[in-house]
């Protein structure tokens, strides 16, 4: 699996991450959406260079021209709650792809240890299509793949792109390991190298969800 790590070239992408993570900037809930849709538009930008393209005639005012134009409008698909803001970043760009949905959560237990459980799915047909899977968090990188694994009953992608703006190293360690010999590629806005006992990134951001869209209770 490719991984491509945007973060590591200078660029305002860095600047809108950078008020993602900082603490005094957090408390803006809806800036805080926005930098997130803001950083969908630019991965969305830089994925729609591996697409496919094909020569199209396009008819002005004052006459017609040949120009290259995408072959195909590739599927769209967020993880719920967090994924929501990035994903309106990339269905600004990809403005009449259509769209997958997957709600997950953590189900904690009383000994402080959770499991990822999926309870909501869905998708148009993905056989033969090319699928963005976007979150704003890889830590563990285990809902990702769960993700993954559910969207697969709606058919085959020939290409997925898995697009996260933070990412652990153990996240993306574990979707190489686990998608070995799949056609993914990974998209990151930076690897960070730690990971709490509770699966949250250091430095990382925080709780994504809970920054765009307010406090949650831990059922």
């Amino acid at each position: 699996m490719t991984v491509h790590n945007l973060g590591l070239e200078n660029s305002i992408f860095n600047y809108f991450i950078a008020e993602l993570r900082n603490i005094e900037v957090q408390n803006d809930p809806m800036r805080f959406r926005k930098n997130l849709e803001r950083i969908g538009e630019i991965m969305a930008y830089e994925v729609s260079k591996t697409l496919e393209y094909d020569q199209q005639e396009i008819k002005t005012p004052l006459g017609s021209l040949s120009m290259s134009l995408p072959k195909e409008r590739p599927v769209l698909a967020t993880i719920l709650r967090a994924g929501l803001p990035l994903h309106q970043g990339l269905l600004s760009f990809f403005d009449r792809s259509e769209n997958a949905f997957i709600a997950a959560y953590r189900k904690h237990h009383k000994d402080s240890t959770f499991e990822i459980k999926l309870h909501y799915m869905a998708s148009p047909d993905l056989n033969g299509r090319t699928l963005i899977l976007s979150d704003p968090m890889l830590a563990s990188g285990k809902s990702m793949l769960l993700a993954y694994n559910e969207l697969l009953c709606s058919g085959q992608p020939k290409h997925t792109h898995i697009l996260s703006v933070i990412a652990s190293r153990q996240g993306v360690d574990f979707l190489k390991e686990n998608l070995e010999g799949k056609n993914c590629t990974l998209w990151v806005g930076a690897i960070d190298n730690e990971m709490t006992a509770q699966s949250y990134i250091v430095p990382g951001l925080g709780d994504a969800g809970d920054l765009a869209f307010g406090m949650k209770l831990d059922i």
